[in-house]
């Protein structure tokens, strides 16, 4: 029988508004206590994770242990947790939603002997507050009382241990119930795991902390910063318009000096400003850091300043340039902090010099993160010495205002500074990326399929399926050596004479099913993670490289869009949806079907499934195939050719594949040469992803997944305006159809990079793609900008991106409402599936930047041994696509690299270049115009950089110990670099002739064969969760159509 009770919660919206709810509150008599002890499992429902059988004790920890210890509780040799409601929530409230998500991910792994009670619902374990008594006191009553109950329910077999850091608790209740004993954390630890050294260091490390901020808070320092002020002030100045809300972006190149509120929620209608607001100086920032959500008060107009125009290596730099900045933009202070978004951060210990400058208290050391717009953080250890050579992970505890620097706790070493797994490891740390190996949990749901035990299509599968193994010639076209093969094609003529265009896609929901265990690790992930030498797959490899692998000569499980298409002019008639069995006949990868394409058949060789068949057969076969490729170019160009009447833009991105040598040492950096196949993929995975959203959307109107891209602010396309007026051409920005034939028309006869740098700077104004909830949207929000499509979403990649793994259940779902059937799967409401969007963009965003900054990496390792002043390769061509007014910035095409080059050095003398064309620095001035800069020295001489300019740089690498390396670019000539006719048949035949292509990428699969058994030395489970050592040439090809682009270069000091 439930029990009715009423409770009074106070909830903060997104827009940082407190609202104050009465809600009834239920109780019931059982709930699932998830213990193997259970005397009546069938009551309590005890059907998900149970607690383990072979354990001495339950733990629970109080409200204020699960705050502040929450990284040791995540250990796994913690075992028989169980987490009380009671302090989950007061976690959520007082933490924040980062920290209680990881707390909430905590409990869902099954790696992790852990559980949740909710001892609020539980009829004899909720006792309501009394009058008088405190939050906290009533929040540890409410948890030992819970652990009583608990220890009875389990018929007292199980001692159960309450940790708390209130030493009235201990006092209290420590002998009150026999069975249920209350001591501290750090007494638990010493008695219970007193040889689990790594938790000991890690507790020792938040106490010295925690003592650190109370002898802080004790010493009467003058204050550094302003008081943050009341949360229902905040509120009220948001509500009335003083003041507006925001997330904190500092600009890593003036860390120190510039950062800038992007709006949020109500402020972003109701403040009537169009930019970002500006926050200048640490002291304005007030102890807010990048990504929290902030709250800013304008300052007075004449108190406005604008964004500095020069590059900048490091605020230093900034300061001694003494340049103008540009036109005055609205700044502002902070004046409270709503959500601090707090995470682990990647630091540097100081040298040795730097920690005897930094004064008599050797054990308080300031550390860098490795970051660049995260302040230096100050932690208390007595391992400095031993660490100096490392990279580190700590947290932030606190900032106080009587404080320069946010106080912090050594977490765990990652590895050693320079070393390729432990910048990899720094990579994946920064950007919230966890890669250990699939539980056995996860594993035991997956099925078999061993020589012994091969797998097979089911007879209940065949029946309710389309067979079309013997009825349609079904063929992928991936990157040679590609594992994950998401997509097939077919195509066919009906007896109707009209054509039969198929793409199948691969069924990952048959052996993913909601809720399961592998469902909530891969929704965790969101996504498989490409980074330049390797991936993080998001499903198993039984999943990901094999059942749900589309690969050639093998019976599987597809999800089909198949339309029927005019015979000639190749509109769509009529569309058909629907669960599949395929075997893919042909296993192509992109250079051969390009080979097909052009009619080039010594490529035949190169395709396995040609090698055994006699002439005739393979005469026959390869026309079939040759026919098949055709019609789907013919096809993809019509489907394009629509897309762009209605506004598809073309953009430009550059991708870049590191090619290794056997010793895995970098051989070269090779930028991917496009062709007409990867189009012809392409339009066809976006036709489909289009039918499927239109498809989902009138079934579910209100809890459909859907991707939208807005068009891009205006301003933001100033540059690319300016850009292009210096060559002559004129964008109009109006549009995206507008915009797409001012890009088409922007041809430069003699220099074809001119058009792919526009198309570039393109790409940087737009904004990026989401997914979305089409309930929390207004229909003409849809519209995706860049593809000129009403409605998309993502369908086709469902083994690497778990929104398609939400659309494909969706469509399913549509499927069987057209039949007026049961819906089997229970869909997401709005809200839900919003908040899931929300992540997904999230680690959709970790992605991104993690292949980036890998990129990076690689880009610096492979010029890092090279001697600048004497290597060739480290000269080259670049070409001026940006002015500042101490230097350019410049694209060379060889390396696809982006980066700054200085016309004036750190001393203050000027570039200048004789009758040679040499370059030297100069005792002088710089002068910058609209599109070009002129450096002129104090004897007269003069060298003007244009737009677009051709010039020779060196390429050499600036390193650095705290942060990660970074490319230097110099000038050396401002002539065009002219490469020796040696080095010019070498470069363009291994950049354009797609046999020598596929030599390298052989060469690349031999290092990456060899890297495989090297590693087994790193981890000995590593295959479950990173199957590939190659990078993927399709990882980006959709990223590119969806304008998710990764630029490496990221505005040099803008």
């Amino acid at each position: 029988m439930l029990q009715k009770r009423e409770k009074v919660l106070l909830l903060r919206t997104f827009q940082g508004r407190t609202l104050r709810i009465v809600r009834e509150h239920y109780l019931r008599p059982t709930v699932p206590c998830n213990s193997p002890l259970c005397p009546q499992p069938a009551a309590c429902r005890n059907d998900g994770k149970l607690l383990s059988s072979d354990v001495t004790h339950y733990m629970i920890p109080d409200w204020k242990v699960v705050q502040d210890y929450l990284e040791i509780l995540e250990f796994p040799e913690l075992k028989g947790i169980i987490f009380m409601q009671t302090a989950c929530q007061t976690l959520q409230h007082q933490r924040g939603r980062r920290q209680y998500n990881k707390l909430r991910h905590l409990l869902k792994d099954t790696r992790h002997d852990c559980v949740l009670f909710a001892n609020e619902f539980q009829q004899h374990c909720y006792h309501p507050r009394e009058r008088g008594e405190s939050m906290e006191n009533w929040q540890t009553r409410s948890i030992y009382r819970a652990a009583v109950w608990y220890y009875h329910h389990c018929q007292d077999k199980m001692p159960i241990v309450m940790v708390t850091e209130d030493e009235e608790a201990v006092q209290q209740y420590g002998s009150e119930t026999e069975g249920v004993f209350v001591i501290s954390f750090k007494n638990y630890l010493d008695n219970f795991w007193p040889d689990l050294k790594a938790a000991h260091e890690l507790c020792d490390s938040i106490l010295q902390s925690r003592r650190e901020r109370e002898n802080e808070s004790q010493e009467s320092h003058g204050k550094e910063y302003t008081e943050h002020l009341p949360l229902e002030v905040l509120e009220a100045g948001i509500k009335s318009g003083r003041y507006i809300q925001g997330v904190l972006n500092v600009n890593k190149h003036r860390a120190q000096i510039e950062a800038f509120v992007r709006l949020q929620g109500a402020s972003c209608k109701d403040s009537g400003l169009v930019s970002d607001i500006l926050v200048h100086g640490m002291k304005a920032r007030n102890r807010s850091i990048h990504g929290d959500v902030v709250v800013v008060e304008l300052l007075p107009k004449n108190e406005w300043k604008g964004r500095t125009a020069a590059l900048c290596e490091n605020d230093s730099d900034d300061k001694a340039l003494g340049d103008p900045p540009s036109e005055p933009m609205p700044t502002g202070k902070v004046v409270g902090i709503l959500q601090k978004n707090w995470r682990d951060y990647v630091v540097t210990f100081p040298s040795k010099e730097e920690v005897q400058s930094q004064g008599k208290n050797a054990q308080k050391i300031l550390v860098t993160p490795w970051d660049n717009r995260i302040p230096k953080i100050r932690i208390s250890t007595q391992q400095t010495e031993a660490l100096q050579d490392f990279r580190v992970v700590v947290r932030i505890d606190s900032w106080e205002s009587t404080s320069l620097y946010p106080n912090g706790h050594f977490v765990r070493v990652l590895g050693r500074i320079g070393d390729l797994e432990g910048e990899i490891a720094t990579i994946l740390v920064e950007n919230s990326i966890s890669v250990v190996p699939f539980s056995e949990a996860q594993m035991c749901e997956m099925p078999v399929n061993t020589p012994e035990n091969p797998w097979k299509v089911s007879p209940e599968e065949e029946r309710e399926r389309k067979d079309l193994r013997e009825t349609h010639l079904v063929f992928s076209i991936d990157p040679k050596g590609c594992e994950d093969v998401d997509d097939t094609l077919s195509v066919r003529t009906l007896a109707n004479g009209n054509l039969e265009l198929g793409v199948h896609i691969a069924d990952v929901t048959h052996f993913v099913p909601p809720n399961s265990y592998i469902d909530i690790e891969a929704r965790t992930r969101a996504i498989t993670y490409y980074l330049a030498d390797r991936r993080y797959d998001m499903l198993p490899s039984i999943l990901s490289a094999d059942l749900c692998s589309l690969l050639g000569g093998v019976d599987r499980y597809a999800v089909s869009v198949i339309w029927e298409l005019d015979k000639t002019s190749y509109e769509i008639k009529k569309v058909w949806y629907g669960r599949t069995i395929i075997r893919s006949a042909y296993k192509l990868f992109y250079e051969a079907a390009q080979e097909l394409l052009d009619r080039n058949f010594h490529i035949v060789d190169d395709i396995p499934e040609f090698r055994d068949l006699d002439e005739k057969s393979r005469q026959a076969k390869l026309e079939e195939l040759v026919w098949a490729i055709g019609k789907l170019t013919e096809i993809a160009r019509h489907i394009r050719a629509k897309r762009d009447r209605c506004g598809a833009l073309e953009l430009e991105g550059v991708e870049i594949r590191v090619q290794l040598d056997e010793k895995k040492n970098i051989h070269d950096l090779i930028p991917r040469q496009p062709l007409e196949v990867h189009e012809t993929v392409a339009e066809c995975m976006i036709l489909a992803n289009h039918w499927v959203a239109k498809k989902i959307w009138e079934s579910f109107p209100h809890q459909a997944l859907l991707r939208q891209h807005p068009p891009p602010q205006q301003e933001f396309f100033s540059e690319l305006r300016e850009c292009a007026k210096a060559k002559g051409f004129f964008i109009d920005t109006r549009s995206n159809k507008t915009l797409a034939d001012s890009l088409d028309n922007a041809n430069d006869p003699n220099d074809p990079i001119v058009n792919r740098l526009l198309r570039s700077m393109a790409t940087q104004a737009m904004s990026n793609a989401l997914y979305f909830s089409t309930g929390s949207c207004a229909e003409e929000e849809f519209h995706h900008y860049g593809l000129a499509l009403d409605k998309y979403t993502h369908f086709t990649s469902p083994i690497r991106r778990y929104s398609d793994i939400v659309v494909h259940r969706l469509l399913m779902a549509a499927i069987s409402k057209d039949k007026k059937m049961e819906i089997k799967d229970n869909l997401l409401s709005n809200k839900d599936l919003e908040e899931l969007c929300r992540h997904i963009n999230n680690r959709n965003r970790a992605a991104q930047h993690s292949q980036k900054q890998s990129t990076e990496l690689f880009q610096c390792m492979y010029f890092k041994d090279k001697d600048p002043e004497n290597e060739a390769r480290c000269i080259s061509d670049g070409v001026i696509y940006s002015i500042r007014t101490n230097g350019i910035l410049v694209f060379i095409p060889r390396f696809g690299i982006k980066g700054a080059a200085y016309l004036r050095n750190k001393d203050g003398l000027v570039i200048s270049c004789g009758s040679d064309s040499r370059s030297e620095w100069k005792p002088g001035s710089l002068q910058r115009f609209q599109n070009k800069i002129t450096s002129t020295t104090t004897s007269g001489e003069s060298v003007t950089f244009h737009l677009f300019d051709h010039v020779t740089v060196r390429i050499s690498v600036q390193a650095s110990r705290c942060h990660s390396d970074t490319i230097r670019l110099e000038i050396i000539s401002n002539k065009p670099y002219l490469i020796p006719d040696e080095d010019l048949f070498q470069q363009s035949s291994l950049l354009l002739k797609s046999d020598l292509v596929k030599e390298v990428t052989r060469s690349v699969e031999e290092a990456q064969l060899v890297q495989e058994v090297k590693v087994n030395v790193i981890q000995e489970d590593y295959q479950k969760y990173c199957q590939t050592k190659g990078r993927s040439l399709y990882t980006l090809l959709e990223e590119i159509r969806d304008l998710a682009l990764l630029d490496v270069s990221n505005s040099y000091g803008m």
